[in-house]
């Protein structure tokens, strides 16, 4: 399987079947095709380019009326449930943060957040979208087992690195990657003393992607 990053949140995994999470771009790129979405929740710096994509789409079950209102073709799900697409099951966890669908005459609530995990290929992917750190997240590891945690580090609206710290030892998984931060000045961070500070202490690694930079998880030949 591949993983790229687009920067703040948005990231494509490539194997059996394309998923692309949250496609907010910050650089304005179009997102790259996908067979399905999923989006964590209803913010704009998150639910990105989802309406105009007009692609099958998991989100939470507000989010998804609203979505199939707009003429998207939406799998609604709540937390703690799951859904299987071609093979590949995704499974919503909580998040903790806030959820608004900004729209003419001020806007409509978004559900609750969510974060995801998603299998695929022999691999486990948890993306917790956008969350405080909450100490579930070592049931997310008891449950799922992920070999990647995908985790923000901007502070101010999500987690910052010390709390992301503590989530990653939680959540166990062998890989980390920040995400959701230096999108904005309001959430610039160092990316590298966050990357620093688990290599150093635990047994963990972390990745840290620039926009547009792929990685390979699992065996990328498996599905060629």
């Amino acid at each position: 399987m591949y993983l790229t990053y687009y920067g703040h949140s948005c990231i494509l995994l490539e194997g059996s079947r394309r998923i692309l999470v949250d496609p907010f771009i910050p650089s304005g790129d179009a997102p790259p095709d996908s067979d399905l979405i999923c989006v964590t929740h209803g913010h704009a710096d998150h639910l990105g380019e989802t309406v105009s994509l007009k692609r099958r789409t998991v989100a939470p079950n507000e989010l998804a009326k609203y979505l199939a209102s707009q003429g998207v073709p939406a799998e609604a799900l709540n937390i703690g449930g799951g859904i299987t697409f071609d093979g590949v099951r995704i499974i919503m966890t909580p998040a903790i943060h806030s959820s608004w669908i900004e729209d003419a005459g001020g806007g409509y609530y978004g559900g609750p957040a969510a974060g995801y995990i998603i299998k695929m290929d022999g691999v486990t992917i948890y993306h917790a979208g956008d969350t405080a750190l909450f100490s579930d997240m070592k049931l997310i590891r008891d449950l799922y087992h992920p070999d990647v945690a995908l985790l923000p580090i901007g502070d101010r609206f999500t987690m910052g690195p010390d709390e992301a710290m503590i989530a990653a030892s939680y959540i166990g998984a062998p890989l980390v990657i920040p995400i959701h931060y230096n999108t904005w000045e309001k959430i610039a961070q160092d990316p590298s003393a966050f990357r620093h500070a688990i290599e150093e202490t635990t047994d963990m690694r972390v990745a840290v992607l620039a926009p547009g930079e792929r990685i390979c998880i699992g065996d990328a030949n498996a599905h060629q």
